[in-house]
């Protein structure tokens, strides 16, 4: 594995700690179901660890993007601004690679 991609893993990991240390992580998938937060813990973490292990990376990433919007233009979340920056670094790292 190479070093970019331990990069990524270790991000998502940060990604991981900081929703459940902000309580946005679920404790099953039955849970809080239809929420950027739902899709972020069971959709997008398991497919981007699922594509960096496999090295099939996109050319561009915008989760970043897609939290901006979450938690800072339709209403502003501050507790949630700290992931957002994690996820816009990730977007950068996924972009490096491309």
């Amino acid at each position: 594995m190479s070093s970019s991609q331990k990069a990524m893993l270790a991000k998502l990991d940060e990604v991981e700690n900081e929703m459940k240390k902000v309580k946005f992580w679920c404790q099953s998938e039955d849970e809080k179901r239809d929420t950027f937060e739902h899709w972020l813990q069971f959709t997008f973490l398991p497919n981007a660890r699922k594509a960096i292990e496999t090295n099939n990376l996109p050319k561009k990433s915008q989760v970043g993007i897609m939290a901006l919007r979450q938690y800072d233009y339709h209403s502003v979340i501050a507790e949630a601004h700290p992931l957002m920056q994690l996820l816009f670094e990730f977007d950068k790292l996924v972009e490096s690679e491309a």
